[in-house]
């Protein structure tokens, strides 16, 4: 897949810079800075929020009234 993104000057030079140092072209040294970007935060498991109000001392009906009392 194809994608555009707009970097300013300073940081296309650093990274043609880098590019050229490695070997590589500038889309593989963005293809593998994002990879490693993206493996360092790991998305949330989509049940992550299932569970929460567990350890709540207020359930999730009181505490959503409260909010509104405060409009």
């Amino acid at each position: 897949m194809r994608t555009i993104i707009d970097l300013p000057d300073p940081l296309v030079n650093d990274l043609d810079s880098h590019a050229k140092r490695e070997q590589l072209s500038r889309a593989e040294v963005v293809r593998r800075a994002i990879a490693e970007y993206l493996s360092r935060r790991p998305a949330p498991k989509p049940d992550a929020a299932f569970g929460i109000w567990q350890r709540k001392k207020i359930d999730a009906l009181t505490y959503v009234d409260r909010l509104r009392d405060e409009w």
